[in-house]
């Protein structure tokens, strides 16, 4: 038999199932993987370093680019490390109102996830399901903050507004027929709050039906059973969070462990796998849909019984209200001060970690008493995981690979940071 050289193949950057620009230098034994080296660097935004030449308050909007698809839970990170050094207390509405927010983003999160991690495998049909939820989730982020991705809505103190009172309406045109119009409307009569409740209410079927699609499907067993499978102990070495860790059985989420705002009150469980392979990390996650459900209904009971203010009534931290502003002369001062020169933090430093849909976003200021801080350093939970590429595709198959970094739910954005 004539021996066969291992061959270098170049998997990437311009990829579609490398989800964003990963390079992977692949060494190969026919089609069998020896050694998969990641290769970074082709996105790098620099956005630590762009939070050290401005403000605080105007580095909000790029932590919404970190990870596009978790946008107010990376924003969550970073307001509440500001919050923290400022010593601020912020209303308990717009505590509630975060929970449920972090949670609508959590599921918006594992949607975007099933949808291209089972597209990478060969499931087309999942692709579309998860984007026509996905689209009501989107609703409700443009109804409460005017964008539907980066939704610059935390802000140190509190949020930047109250829920809105009505839901903006379709509206007929020459693709769009009044009577359809009229049929998509029909759950945009109320509030927000209503809005979110009637997903809610059908939110779980969908699950079902995404359940029915994949978990037991034989060709989706073969793709991920027994893949990239990570034991309890190496998780932990390899620094694994979210349903990366839980997948291997370690039933950790800060959540739980070290509560924020208001999650000691919210009542949910936290799925645990057991084998650590793709598809245990497949169920973790269909589970924690199912868990943000509970937890945005018990916020939604909340927020319709305690109406109240969202923001500090601190006026060196928060702007003031429009009202105030055009009557008042202090107002306008603070409202000029606030949006021109920002505010100081203590001397100091502080990190601060959340439950980020993909793991443990954690946000590390240091801060020398300016109005910017001195340094920013942000813990990304893709990182992490994405440096055990090697170990999880060694002795799997090429086409593996494509389920391992599905699996691993990467969004460069914050790998590149």
């Amino acid at each position: 038999m004539p021996e066969i050289k291992n061959y270098t193949l170049n998997f990437g950057p311009q990829h579609p199932a490398a989800h964003g620009v990963l390079r992977l230098v692949l060494e190969m034994d026919g089609e069998v993987i020896e050694r998969a080296d990641p290769h970074i660097g082709l996105l790098h935004r620099a956005t630590e370093k762009l939070a050290e030449t401005k403000p605080y308050n105007q580095t909000i909007g790029y932590m919404d680019r970190l990870d596009y698809v978790s946008m107010m839970c990376n924003e969550h990170g970073y307001v509440l490390a500001i919050e923290k050094l400022l010593g601020v207390d912020i209303p308990e509405r717009a505590s509630y109102i975060r929970v449920m927010f972090d949670e609508i983003t959590r599921i918006l999160n594992h949607l975007m996830w099933i949808g291209t991690h089972a597209l990478d495998v060969g499931a087309m049909t999942m692709f579309l399901y998860a984007f026509r939820e996905r689209e009501d989730l989107m609703d409700m982020y443009e109804a409460v903050s005017g964008a539907r991705m980066h939704a610059t809505y935390y802000r140190p103190g509190g949020v930047a507004r109250d829920l809105p009172e009505a839901m903006p309406q379709y509206q007929s045109n020459r693709w769009r027929s009044q009577k359809d119009a009229d049929h998509l409307n029909q759950n945009r009569q109320g509030s927000l709050l209503d809005f979110a409740e009637d997903f809610i209410r059908r939110f779980p079927g969908y699950i079902d039906e995404y359940e029915t699609l994949l978990t037991d499907n034989r060709i989706w067993k073969q793709r991920t059973v027994g893949i990239g499978v990570v034991s309890e102990e190496r998780a932990y070495q390899l620094g694994f969070t979210g349903p990366m860790l839980r997948g291997s059985g370690v039933e950790w989420d800060l959540r739980k462990k070290q509560p924020y705002e208001v999650y000691e009150r919210m009542d949910f469980d936290i799925p645990v796998g057991t084998n650590g392979d793709c598809y245990d990390r497949y169920l973790v996650r269909i589970e924690e849909m199912r868990q943000s459900n509970r937890i945005i209904g018990q916020c939604i009971d909340w927020l319709r019984a305690n109406p109240g203010i969202v923001i500090t009534e601190n006026h060196k931290v928060a702007p003031p209200r429009r009202e105030e502003l055009k009557a008042d002369m202090e107002g306008l001062i603070h409202h000029f001060k606030l949006f021109t020169e920002g505010y100081t933090l203590p001397e100091g430093e502080v990190y601060t970690a959340i439950e980020h849909p993909k793991g443990e976003f954690g946000v590390y200021l240091i801060s020398d008493g300016a109005n910017k801080p001195y340094r920013v350093k942000i813990r990304a939970p893709g990182f992490a995981h994405l440096s055990s590429m090697n170990e999880m595709a060694q002795g799997h198959m090429l086409a593996d690979v494509v389920a391992i970094i599905g699996t691993q739910d990467i969004v460069f954005g914050e790998i590149d940071r």
